[in-house]
Parts: C-alpha cells; sequence; structure tokens
C-alpha cells in the first residue's frame, strides 16, 4: 500500500512539474520579456531551456523531421501523458502493466540523462524545474523495478 501512495504522490509531482513546464513555454512564447518563477539568473532559467529547440521532441524532432512536425510536442506534454500511464498502469497488478511501468521508465531515464547533459554541455543553464522532473523519473524507476523484482520473486515461490 506504501508503494501505491509514493507512486501517487510522484506522478502527482511529475504532472504539475510537467504543467508548469507548458505553462512557462505557453507564457514565454506569447510575451519574450515572460520570466517564469523558476528564473533565478541569467544561467538558473529554465524559461531558456524549455524554449530553446530541447524543449520539444527532447530536442531530436526537430533536426529530423522539422520544428512544425505534428510530433515535435513540448517535453512536458510527454511528461503529463508517462504520469498518467504510470498512475494508470499502478494499479494494475497484471505482467504486462509491470513490463510497461518498467520499460517507460527506463525509457523516461534515458531522457532524463540526455537532456541532463544537454543542460549541462549544450545549454550551459541549470533548470530547476527539470532536474526535480529527473529526480521524479528515477524515483519511479526504483519503484517499478522493486515492483518487478517482488512479482518474479512471488513467482518463484
Amino acid at each position: 500500500m506504501a508503494a501505491l501512495a509514493w507512486r501517487a504522490a510522484l506522478c502527482l509531482a511529475g504532472a504539475a512539474l510537467s504543467l508548469y513546464a507548458l505553462h512557462v513555454e505557453h507564457n514565454a512564447a506569447r510575451d519574450p520579456s515572460y520570466r517564469a518563477a523558476c528564473d533565478l539568473a541569467p544561467s538558473v532559467s529554465c524559461t531558456r531551456v524549455f524554449s530553446s529547440r530541447w524543449g520539444r521532441g527532447l530536442g531530436l524532432v526537430e533536426p529530423v523531421l522539422g520544428k512544425d512536425s505534428a510530433v515535435n510536442v513540448p517535453n512536458g506534454a510527454v511528461g503529463l501523458l508517462f504520469y498518467l500511464l504510470q498512475g494508470l498502469l499502478g494499479l494494475s497488478r497484471s505482467r504486462l502493466a509491470s513490463v510497461t511501468l518498467v520499460g517507460t521508465s527506463v525509457a523516461s531515464a534515458l531522457a532524463s540523462l540526455w537532456l541532463a547533459a544537454v543542460l549541462a554541455f549544450g545549454l550551459r543553464d541549470l533548470c530547476l524545474v527539470c532536474v526535480s522532473t529527473y529526480g521524479v523519473n528515477l524515483a519511479l524507476l526504483a519503484l517499478n523495478l522493486r515492483r518487478g523484482r517482488g512479482e518474479t520473486g512471488k513467482k518463484r515461490d
């Protein structure tokens, strides 16, 4: 039962961070002078990060399919879908749900590592919302791996 509460808290936190990222990106697109609450200094700016090409499609879609591609969606929108999926599948005890939870968590952890590298070495920025999201993603990965190991252990008994 504690795992379910942790999952709910992590998914709510991740969804809130994703919604805020979408809010910042939307306002920055409407008003170039917009500064979000998470903009603490020139090199600590989530507005700059979310407004960059890396804020959509992990920065990988635009060079291949173009800026206006239908799949070049904001990372925050993908995050919202991810946290919804994690929350809903976390309610299921099926093996398929467990495998999907682990698979999508591994993908989110890899995306987090990629974006963290982009932040540090490409943009040379510290995005507090981004770093918080990476923490949520890694915590969900740990929770899902623990769940997967628990189910494997039950089948051996």
